[in-house]
């Protein structure tokens, strides 16, 4: 036919283009808003099913997915009272106005636990930090007394619960007016912080922190011990020894108290939003380097699975039954599911499960989330740090990944220490074999 010539790609160059567009994609995630949970009624367990460990409300979420958030004109079920303050607190709230509001849809109080992990509590220990942070430029002050602590942790909780936050964050996200004290730290003011601290180079390394790689580089991270070690180092706060010893630093309960008077400084230097975006990076490591699901006894799947596998159909149903009770938990990032799949693994293979059941039982990463309704399909929230949002016409909403079908890894020798950095690379090798695979088979 007429016309001008297709253009023809060597298949290296499509493989490069296509890694630059999963680079998008990582930051994009291909994302699906999810708009609406419908209140499913609670399942019901049998008190003899041995599979279901008994485990506090506190820790895991009971079986029932959220209602989705009402328009704040339905009064019954908003929250719109005035906060009862005890008007003994010495810190700024007006000064973190937006952090509150953000962290009030954060931690809605129906979704607050089953985002506790991932979303609502690294927003509002962030906000408690960054409300110490901005506070002392008019205090001076790093840290409250024990007196204050207690005051401006119940007067936080209420603003928040006048916002629609659960009311119970302290108990969901652990934190204790100890968390707003200076701990065991010798140093819990400006004036004392930046006599001992290079604040400039402290600024230059955590000004700005990268999303992907501060995980693995830790530039922020390492300059934050650093200058943890020198404010415990003051006025002998810690032994020689101990200064000699970089573990014995990293895990005493002086280093730990010290970060957080490093991190309120940080933040009394940057604006809200700047100290905030830092924070949640920076707590980012930590939420995607651990699996925050409690697994069942995995008896069951054993007996089905273990050595020779006799029964494929009676080794899946006890594996589906048993994913079925990690599906109840928390909504899990991508990468936790990563490691979620290998820790469970691991256990099975500890109980002569030796085959891939995973590849037999069709199991993905997106099983080890919380299921979104009657779509059946699980909510991976994406690696990066991201927020609920609310409005008015259809309530709270968030982010998913719903795109990843990514079938999950059996566990190997070098799967199980592998860094929540390989994790990532892991991650970006599969997607781009995937889309390639899928788009481009006849190169």
């Amino acid at each position: 036919m007429g016309g001008p010539p297709l253009l023809s790609f060597p298949c290296e160059l499509l493989a490069l283009l296509l890694f630059l567009l999963c680079l998008q994609d990582f930051y994009k995630f291909d994302n699906i808003i999810v708009h609406s949970f419908a209140m499913v009624d609670q399942i019901t367990e049998e008190k003899e099913n041995a599979l279901m460990p008994d485990i506090s409300p506190s820790s895991a979420p009971q079986p029932f997915l959220p209602v989705l958030a009402p328009s704040p004109m339905a009064t019954p079920f908003f929250n719109s009272s005035i906060p009862k303050l005890s008007g003994q607190c010495i810190l700024n709230f007006s000064a973190v106005d937006s952090l509150i509001s953000t962290t009030a849809v954060d931690c809605w109080t129906s979704f607050a636990p089953f985002l506790a992990n991932v979303i609502c509590c690294p927003q509002f220990q962030a906000t408690l930090i960054i409300l110490i942070g901005q506070s002392s430029k008019e205090t001076g002050l790093l840290a409250l007394d024990s007196t204050h602590a207690n005051y401006c942790l119940s007067d936080i909780q209420q603003i928040l619960g006048s916002q629609g936050a659960n009311s119970d964050l302290q108990e969901i996200c652990s934190v204790h007016p100890s968390n707003l004290s200076e701990g065991s730290c010798p140093v819990s003011d400006t004036d004392g912080f930046e006599s001992v601290v290079d604040s400039s180079q402290l600024l230059t390394a955590c000004g700005k922190v990268d999303p992907v790689n501060e995980c693995c580089s830790k530039i922020c991270q390492n300059a934050i011990l650093e200058a943890a070690r020198k404010l415990a180092l003051r006025d002998g706060g810690l032994t020689t020894s101990m200064a000699i010893n970089n573990t014995l630093i990293q895990h005493s309960s002086k280093i730990d108290s010290c970060r957080s008077i490093v991190l309120r400084w940080l933040s009394s230097r940057l604006d809200p939003s700047s100290a905030k975006q830092v924070l949640r990076r920076l707590s980012n490591c930590n939420v995607n380097g651990v699996c925050p699901l409690d697994f069942p006894d995995t008896k069951g799947v054993a007996k089905n699975c273990g050595n020779e596998i006799k029964n494929d159909t009676a080794c899946c149903h006890a594996m589906e039954n048993y994913v079925s009770h990690l599906q109840k938990q928390s909504f899990i990032t991508n990468l936790q599911s990563l490691g979620c799949a290998s820790l469970l693994g691991l256990k099975l293979q500890e109980m002569n499960v030796s085959t891939n059941i995973y590849s037999l039982c069709q199991i993905s990463l997106k099983d080890f989330s919380l299921q979104v309704g009657t779509q059946e399909s699980g909510c991976l929230l994406p690696s990066l740090p991201s927020d609920a949002t609310f409005d008015p016409s259809s309530g709270i909403s968030f982010t998913c990944d719903l795109n990843d079908n990514i079938a999950a890894p059996w566990p190997s020798a070098s799967q199980a220490s592998s860094s929540s950095c390989n994790k990532l690379v892991y991650t970006l090798s599969v997607r781009i074999f995937q889309w390639f695979n899928l788009n481009f088979k006849s190169c």
